[in-house]
């Protein structure tokens, strides 16, 4: 661009000579670093790795700054970040996973994570490990190019595409995240870290974090983000003090999935929509893409956690054609304190009901239900009396009711409550087992004919 403007043909005017003055000035800010400076050639055919990671390490020598990526396909292995540093993708600017698996590493993560021992599980495309104050930003492109690994988990998942571990101050925003290898962002142990105006398209799950019993994620906020994903669109656990909220979530999986503790955790102001726009990659040749739950709190369900479920706040989300709108449950070793629902608009729920179930000792605490509306598709048939309730395995599954199936709970409240079917069911709209008090305030439900018990309670 200097060449340019230093050529008399392009500076004309004492306009031109100002713009051209003006783009020189720009283009030598201080802390701006492009990448094509440092050798980065974008043809999409040759490896950038060197080039990109020469400029990161010049941004940070220089104490910090950004790394720009101009207009441009630049193909690269594994990118480690360093503190202080901003990548800025142009519009029209595309960072693509090579699919040469040599080329990615993984980060070392702390001893304690039960996750350290899956060694190579951890690549990413861009790994920071141990730094701060970090951001990406857009309006280009992050491509992970649907990376096969045939030794990988699931026979074909290949590397993350962003993997943070023990970092602080992170914001990705604004940039696009496409074709996933395996989770698009996924980070652990780290702290304050902000996802805004990003698109997830692809992959497996959008944004997945994970703290541990000894070291919890705390204050993450995930805020006017558009989820389109093959597997959970976020997903984690160990979270304290975190915000998903003003999201478009669309899954050919659950929506959220939280699978273990988590304190302080508001869902507001979301639109969950169902069926996937994206395929499920890891459920065969059909690829199904109907969505499972929209929300799915389960702790415990995947393998042992301890650790609390409180103070969850679940406001204004309105859910489109998901199997289940809310399922709660918990196992041995986790507590579930106060869950407040306040405001929930489905429709088009195909599955299960609401549910809301301790399958641990001590029972959950409390919940409320207040302005809520369901529509369920109906269609079940009487449950039978002798057929017990199984436990929950890892996805919403059938229930003796069509509406709400409780267990265990101490205070239950519904207040402001519409439960409606779309056709008839011959199950309870209400199954309360081991319920201490079941408080029904402006409580209003589909009545089906021969339903005569419509609200079943059992208590021991």
């Amino acid at each position: 661009m200097a060449m340019l403007c230093g050529s008399p043909a392009r500076a004309t005017s004492t306009v031109g000579l100002l713009l051209c003055l003006l783009m020189n000035t720009q283009a030598h800010a201080a802390g701006v670093f492009d990448i094509r400076a440092h050798g980065a050639i974008g043809d999409g055919q040759a490896s950038d790795t060197r080039a990109i990671q020469a400029a990161i390490d010049a941004c940070a020598d220089a104490g910090g700054g950004q790394v720009l990526f101009p207009p441009g396909r630049y193909l690269s292995g594994t990118l480690r970040l360093r503190s202080r540093i901003t990548l800025h993708l142009d519009a029209g600017a595309r960072l693509v996973g090579t699919t040469n698996l040599a080329e990615y590493v993984q980060p070392s993560l702390p001893a304690f994570m039960p996750e350290a021992k899956w060694g190579k599980w951890h690549r990413g495309l861009v790994i920071g490990e141990n730094v701060e104050d970090i951001a990406i930003s857009g309006p280009g492109t992050i491509d992970g190019n649907k990376v096969f690994d045939p030794t990988g988990e699931e026979r074909m998942r290949g590397p993350h595409t962003v993997v943070l571990v023990g970092c602080r101050r992170f914001i990705l925003r604004d940039a696009t995240v496409v074709d996933s290898a395996n989770y698009a962002v996924f980070f652990q142990v780290c702290d304050d870290v902000e996802i805004r105006n990003v698109t997830f398209l692809g992959g497996w799950d959008g944004v997945h974090w994970r703290g541990a019993p000894e070291r919890w994620c705390r204050n993450v906020n995930i805020i006017g983000c558009r989820f389109f994903t093959g597997d959970d669109a976020i997903a984690g656990r160990y979270w304290d003090n975190t915000v998903i909220k003003d999201c478009l979530i669309n899954s050919s999986c659950n929506g959220i999935r939280l699978i273990g503790p988590a304190t302080h955790l508001t869902i507001a102001n979301n639109l969950f929509r169902g069926p996937g726009e994206q395929p499920h990659r890891t459920s065969g040749e059909k690829r199904r893409t109907n969505m499972l739950s929209g929300i799915i709190l389960q702790p415990g369900a995947w393998d042992a956690t301890r650790g609390p479920l409180d103070d969850v706040l679940m406001a204004n989300n309105v859910m489109q054609h998901v199997a289940a709108p809310l399922t709660l449950w918990t196992k041995p070793g986790n507590t579930v304190g106060k869950v407040t629902v306040s405001g929930l608009d489905a429709t088009g729920v195909y599955r299960s009901a609401i549910s809301v179930e301790s399958w641990a000792d001590e029972p959950i605490t409390h919940v409320v239900l207040r302005n809520v509306h369901v529509e369920f598709t109906g269609g079940g048939k009487a449950w039978p009396a002798d057929q017990a309730v199984k436990g929950p395995g890892v996805d919403a599954r059938p229930l003796p009711a069509w509406g709400l199936y409780a267990r265990n709970v101490q205070s239950l409240t519904l207040e402001d409550v519409r439960l409606s079917l779309a056709t008839d069911d011959l199950r309870p709209v209400v199954h309360a087992e081991q319920v201490g008090h079941l408080n029904l305030d402006g409580f209003n439900f589909t009545r089906v004919p021969g339903v005569n018990d419509p609200i079943f309670r059992k208590n021991p």
